[in-house]
């Protein structure tokens, strides 16, 4: 089996000033190319550490990628690092120093002396072309491992990775299969609710079921061989039908399916916020065409008296939805209720009619996190009314004390 290892350099990576992105999506790409990750590592600018590391990771795997300390300052330290581990000197590559030469002369500038120092690699380095920056990468190999040194510009990173990497690691290990992804975009449901109904589907060799929590959302992810349509698309109906009710979206967000929805029905819709502070208009305006549809927007302060005194939120926020439609003169409108001792109040008005629920959060939230949570089943009420289905499904995370229906007919304005 091919062990494969990634090492992230640098300061700001170790502490934590920004996050790993790219190896994150480096992890995600290469699976899905047969080559799975067997290890991941961070150091920061520190020579002695580098060097230690790269020989440790030398010795233990076949493949390690590095990613970072290719720029032109001080600490970045990882092509001096890769020549002290493969005890080897630096020495300059001529074709790059004429490739920032001319960088900088077509921009009508003398290259900085500092820059030079990107063109000083191990003795026995290929260079990896990046034809968007002036950090070149490059391959090297000793104690039997391949390395890649890669640059941190996550732009520049991803494009020398789907450009040169990948084809050459398919070119050197032709027996390696890749695998297919599928998504299924999960809401109000448990990891441990998840797993136990998993465990009923019985996946054939070479399947795997992953998962991918992230408020408000848990992704099912079945991995498989590239090109085997018949069992994919088996497996993907046996996973569907059992959360059928939870599922929001298949291999794309639910913001980027309900915008197409959006666009198909050619519905306008209008909004008043009282709990959600703008976030739903934003999320229903995620897709560029379907921004045509989404027309006024009222975000409302928890002061605002919207007819709560009668102690009933839910005819409230009913009331405040239908308003919204009449006076906006709009197919449909959504609007969220203030939240009052982890209750809150949503509904939908809509030409077939009006729905309206109360939910109470199972348990305890941050504002930004009531704040998604409470737009999204907002626009879930959309996507169902859309499709027809059931508008009030189970949700694991939330509780609902009340649900209404008022048809169109008995409605009276």
């Amino acid at each position: 089996m091919l062990k494969i290892a990634m090492l992230s350099t640098g300061e700001e990576v170790l502490h934590g000033d920004i996050v790993d992105t790219n190896a994150a999506w480096l992890s995600e790409k290469f699976f899905q190319h047969g080559f799975s990750l067997s290890k991941r590592s961070t150091v920061g600018d520190n020579m002695p550490a580098l060097v230690e590391e790269l020989m440790m990771l030398s010795f233990n795997y076949d493949v390690v990628l590095v990613n970072g300390g290719l720029g032109p300052t001080s600490d970045d330290m990882s092509a001096e690092a890769a020549a002290r581990a493969a005890e080897t000197d630096l020495e300059l590559y001529s074709q790059w120093t004429d490739k920032l030469e001319k960088h900088f002369a077509d921009r009508g500038v003398e290259m900085p002396e500092s820059n030079r120092k990107q063109a000083m690699l191990p003795r026995g380095s290929v260079i990896l072309d990046n034809p968007i920056g002036t950090a070149c990468g490059f391959s090297l190999s000793f104690n039997d491992c391949d390395f890649y040194f890669t640059p941190g510009v996550p732009s520049e990173f991803h494009l020398m990775v789907e450009s040169v990497i990948l084809p050459q690691l398919e070119k050197h290990h032709p027996d390696v299969i890749g695998y297919d992804c599928s998504k299924l975009y999960s809401l109000g449901l448990s990891e441990s609710y998840l797993s136990d109904v998993m465990a009923k589907v019985e996946l054939p060799q070479g399947y795997t079921l992953g998962y991918r929590s992230y408020l408000p959302f848990i992704e099912v992810k079945l991995f498989g061989p590239k090109g085997d349509i018949d069992n994919r698309v088996r497996l993907l109906k046996i996973i569907h039908n059992l959360i059928e009710e939870n599922i929001v979206s298949v291999d794309e967000t639910m913001e980027d399916y309900l915008g197409h929805l959006i666009v198909e029905k050619a519905h306008s819709i209008s909004t008043a916020e009282q709990s959600t502070y703008g976030y739903l208009t934003k999320l229903l305006n995620s897709n560029d065409q379907a921004t045509h549809y989404c027309e006024h927007g009222w975000i409302l302060g928890e002061r605002t008296d919207v007819g709560e005194t009668n102690n009933d939120p839910l005819a409230a926020i009913l009331a405040l939805a239908g308003a919204t439609r009449e006076k906006c003169h709009t197919h449909i409108s959504l609007a969220t209720g203030k939240v009052k001792d982890q209750i809150f109040s949503l509904a939908i008005a809509t030409p077939k009619g009006e729905w309206g629920q109360t939910l109470s959060f199972n348990r305890s939230l941050s504002r930004d996190d009531k704040i998604i949570l409470i737009a999204t089943i907002a626009a879930d009420m959309l996507r169902r009314y859309f499709l027809e289905k059931e508008m009030f499904p189970k949700y694991g995370s939330l509780t609902r004390t009340k649900q209404i229906y008022v048809p169109r007919d008995l409605l009276h304005h």
